[in-house]
């Protein structure tokens, strides 16, 4: 199991410098879209390096309004 552990935070660091490399916590917009990209970035981890390019375009999100 820590084995597992070890691999992930590895996985997520990477995504993080990856991030930081191409200027996600510096220039992105901050609402949604911004936030998004800057998450699947780190999530995506090692592959923004074989070239996967992940961005949030678009956040509308309708949510239910409560009921009166």
């Amino acid at each position: 199991m820590r084995f597992v552990t070890l691999i992930v935070l590895v996985w997520l660091i990477i995504g993080a410098f990856a991030s930081y490399q191409r200027g996600d916590f510096e220039s992105a917009p901050e609402n949604c879209a911004g936030a998004g990209t800057i998450a699947l970035t780190v999530v995506a981890g090692p592959l923004n390096y074989f070239g996967v390019n992940p961005e949030v375009t678009d956040c509308n999100v309708t949510v239910p309004q409560p009921s009166e």
